[in-house]
């Protein structure tokens, strides 16, 4: 079945957050989440809006690498796409709990993979990574931001339903 006029817009803006992931950027200033939120929210076909997050990753893992913390990553963000079918807006609230879902369950396979599977070893991963977590935040709030109200924009220039 082919991509409506709204789905193509879709996939450019979604397009252009991925390419943007490439470009030198602070420490988890990056569009993913945005990305994986947005397509939650934004796509009526369900097994679309999951894709867009992966393949975003997946093209762009190809340049930056993959690691063995890869697949609890793309995890995380099925769980935030998830969670925008579920909560079906973007707002502040919705941006700031897909930023700590994706704390949580990142930090959660790096304490399982690097760090002792100990109380101590817990309480370490999660303190190291809380300055991460403010540069995800900044990042989250600011891609979804762009995403949102740029979508909006040309979905009114375009008319789209």
């Amino acid at each position: 079945m082919p991509f409506s006029k709204k789905e193509r817009v879709l996939i450019s803006f979604i397009i252009v957050a991925a390419l943007v992931r490439l470009f030198p950027h602070p420490p988890n200033v990056a569009p993913i989440t945005a990305v994986a939120l947005f397509a939650g929210t934004h796509f009526g076909r369900k097994h679309w809006a999951i894709l867009m997050p992966i393949l975003a990753m997946l093209v762009t893992d190809v340049f930056l690498g993959f690691s063995m913390i890869s697949p609890i990553v793309y995890l995380a963000f099925v769980g935030i796409t998830s969670l925008g079918f579920i909560l079906k807006k973007m707002n502040v609230g919705t941006v700031l709990l897909s930023s700590l879902l994706f704390f949580v369950v990142t930090n959660l396979g790096v304490w399982f993979l690097y760090y002792p599977n100990t109380v101590e070893g817990f309480t370490a991963c999660f303190t190291l990574a809380l300055p991460f977590f403010g540069y995800s935040i900044i990042g989250d709030l600011f891609f979804s931001a762009v995403l949102l109200f740029g979508y909006r924009f040309a979905a009114k220039r375009l008319q789209l339903a």
